[in-house]
């Protein structure tokens, strides 16, 4: 496919609605795949820490 301007590139002859949603909604995807179980370790490490303190305490 061939495009004479960056506008038509944008417009995808009438489906760059559609299209550049579906690129965007991919992204997301892969970033909340990417940034979601990083934060869940973080959050666990930090839970994990705070058990052993609190045991440590104790004894």
């Amino acid at each position: 496919m061939s495009f004479n301007s960056f506008s038509e590139f944008l417009s995808m002859g009438g489906h760059g609605l559609y299209v550049w949603l579906s690129y965007a909604l991919g992204l997301i995807v892969i970033l909340a795949n990417l940034v979601l179980p990083l934060q869940a370790g973080k959050r666990l490490k930090q839970s994990l820490a705070r058990r052993i303190h609190r045991e440590a305490k104790r004894s």
